[in-house]
């Protein structure tokens, strides 16, 4: 029983980890062969961002479940065993609240980009691509997505 425990919480914690790329060089399923509006334009300022996936509480309880298993099953029997999984529940917690947020934290950009019609628009984006100002780019817009590319 503990050892299908231990594979369900390590499964959430995998699953938990797995977060959606916002680069311009991805596209998902939905998105492929779809048409998209290109705009040109030049980049007139690149700030350095960053972008939160969002914490989904899936490190937080996969991190719980470990630490509780793994103290309560090291730790002799009863009460003992008892209070050591409890306070393994509470340390592999927040160890696994802090994993989850730094994967689901990441560098991105905001790329300002002033159109050839003159209008100024900014598009925030995973930070996989180089832009400099005064660079010619694409703008790739398709319903609320645009993204910035060369």
């Amino acid at each position: 029983m503990k050892k299908l425990i231990l594979i369900v919480a390590v499964s959430s914690l995998a699953a938990g980890c797995a977060v959606t790329p916002n680069s311009a060089s991805v596209y998902n399923t939905r998105q492929a062969q779809g048409e998209q509006t290109v705009r040109m334009g030049v980049v007139e300022s690149v700030r350095n961002v960053t972008i939160d996936k969002g914490a989904s509480g899936v490190g937080t309880v996969a991190g719980g479940a470990l630490g509780g298993i793994a103290a309560g099953s090291a730790i002799g029997g009863g009460n003992g065993a008892l209070a050591a999984g409890i306070v393994g529940a509470l340390i592999g917690g927040v160890a696994g609240n802090q994993v989850e947020s730094r994967i689901a934290n990441k560098p991105g950009l905001e790329i300002t980009v002033r159109l050839d019609n003159g209008e100024l628009r900014a598009i925030t984006q995973d930070a996989d691509e180089i832009f400099r100002v005064g660079e010619r780019v694409r703008l790739l817009s398709s319903g609320r997505t645009t993204r910035v590319t060369h």
